[in-house]
């Protein structure tokens, strides 16, 4: 089952990304307590465990991320874990 973003809230939150960010990727702030940002590809928006990440920042902020960015409310290791098996 995956997440879908309404097209203008994808917008804003790749806009709000920043300008630093290389074209086909989006930044993502993660951590429970501290937060560390990590730039991934956009392509990791289509797999399931990466959605399954999405789903819980959805629960937690809604479509409203304090940091400007999306935020996901993980340990940074799970983060680390999740991504390094994504292709």
């Amino acid at each position: 089952m995956g997440i879908g973003l309404p097209g203008n809230i994808a917008k804003q939150i790749l806009r709000r990304t920043g300008s630093d960010v290389p074209k086909g990727y989006l930044a993502v702030y993660v951590g429970e307590s501290q937060r560390k940002r990590f730039v991934v590809p956009v392509s990791y928006l289509s797999q399931p465990s990466f959605q399954d990440l999405l789903s819980m920042a959805e629960e937690e902020f809604g479509f409203d991320h304090p940091m400007g960015g999306l935020t996901i409310p993980c340990r940074e290791e799970t983060f680390i874990s999740v991504t390094s098996n994504l292709s």
